[in-house]
């Protein structure tokens, strides 16, 4: 199977209201991820992306047919900072 590219896999990260309150409580962000990613490329695309390190990922499917992924930073790595250079907050 080939190597995705970065771009395929992570689509955006989600803004709902959940999603902001995880940026403070557990320096988490949640993306939308293509439906074939698997969580080692996901954590290699967001790693890469925005030079930080991650320390979990978590994925679940929502009711609408998109993928989320949970992804936790480590402490090195704020959330909060990665959120202000998107634009969220």
């Amino acid at each position: 199977m080939a190597q995705k590219e970065i771009s395929d896999i992570v689509k955006y990260p989600l803004t709902t209201e959940k999603s902001i309150n995880l940026i403070g409580r557990s320096n988490s962000m949640i993306f939308v991820v293509n439906k074939k990613s698997r969580r080692p490329e996901i954590k290699k695309a967001i790693e890469e992306i925005f030079k930080a390190k991650v320390t979990r990922v978590n994925t679940s499917n929502s009711v609408d047919g998109r993928k989320l992924a949970y992804v936790t930073f480590a402490p090195e790595s704020p959330a909060m900072d990665i959120a202000t250079k998107l634009g969220i907050l």
